[in-house]
């Protein structure tokens, strides 16, 4: 066979695998920076209910706290869920640590609707996030089939019922309102990410004029490379199938390509920094100033005064890179 039709057809579809692999890595970063913008979101409203804990209340603070947790594992488990297995479930079942969640069940095109709309997930309330809220609190949001919106329901709650002192006004309240809007809008990213997929026949298609290609390229070649069509066909292919690969794996980030897991821990750690967990996943706190006093401060003195010559410190100032420091 001629080459000239390989060469046509090569590229139109160079440019399949490209709108594909472009379309997914878009998938993909959007991913990323949704649970970005979800971390940043739980670290504020951690701190501001940290500097206000005086007008919030222990308590309250510490219920804030809990929900702040438990959200990105629930998000995790809402677009990837992590029921038990059969064994772990037999292990579990008669125990007070099982808990039953209610999972929605997915109604394809062409089957009958049953009286059962949801089906059964099994999960161990010794882990996270179940081991954060309480058995009252817990029973309610293992009913609900949007777990993660009943958290964010909550939280907006809990930050209407604060009341108000001199310090803690409408702006704060409304700043953290706010913020429990964002962990919604969260929400309705990843699941419009996970539950949109690529269309079908745009994939299909890609695919088999892939193979088709690929199929018909020796015949091509052979009569220019010889016993080397083998080998140069391998390596084509392998590039090729191997750019329709990674396209295909990105297209839904949360399905492994994201380390959701990790994220959640950040989270969990960023948030409860004052409760003890046997994992370690604990940072010290900077709102508590136990063991500090105010003349710490004034002992250090003045930064240029430590070995520090006149000539050091204009040069510092004049170039804000570079620090020359004389013998």
């Amino acid at each position: 066979l001629s080459s000239t039709p390989h060469s046509l057809i090569s590229s139109s579809i160079g440019l399949l695998l490209v709108f594909r692999t472009n379309s997914a890595y878009q998938r993909f970063k959007e991913g990323r920076e949704t649970w970005e913008n979800l971390l940043n979101i739980c670290r504020d409203i951690t701190r501001m209910t940290s500097v206000y804990e005086r007008d919030i209340g222990i308590k309250t603070k510490q219920r804030i706290q809990r929900l702040l947790a438990a959200f990105p594992y629930l998000l995790h488990h809402h677009i990837q869920p992590r029921c038990l297995n059969h064994e772990l479930c037999e292990e579990i079942r008669d125990t007070p640590h099982a808990l039953i969640l209610n999972e929605p069940r997915s109604i394809h095109r062409g089957q009958r609707k049953s009286k059962k709309t949801s089906k059964e997930c099994w999960v161990d309330k010794r882990s996270l996030p179940w081991c954060l809220l309480p058995d009252s609190v817990l029973n309610k949001c293992a009913q609900s089939h949007n777990r993660p919106l009943w958290v964010a329901d909550r939280l907006a709650l809990e930050f209407t019922d604060i009341k108000y002192t001199d310090n803690w006004t409408s702006r704060e309240r409304l700043a953290l309102l706010n913020s429990a809007s964002k962990m919604s809008d969260c929400i309705g990213h990843c699941e419009r990410i996970h539950q949109t997929a690529v269309p079908l026949n745009y994939a299909r298609h890609a695919l088999r004029s892939l193979t088709l290609w690929s199929f018909t390229l020796p015949f091509g070649l052979i009569d220019k490379l010889g016993l080397m069509t083998g080998p140069a066909v391998g390596m084509v292919a392998w590039l090729m199938f191997g750019v329709y690969q990674i396209g295909h794996t990105i297209e839904d980030p949360f399905q492994g390509s994201l380390r959701l897991t990790d994220m959640c821990n950040s989270i969990y750690r960023d948030v409860m920094y004052g409760d003890r967990n046997e994992a370690g996943m604990r940072r010290e706190s900077a709102f508590r100033k136990d063991g500090e006093k105010d003349n710490d401060w004034d002992s250090l003195g003045d930064a240029f005064g430590l070995g520090w010559t006149v000539q050091a410190k204009e040069n510092m100032e004049l170039y804000n890179e570079q620090l020359v420091l004389s013998p």
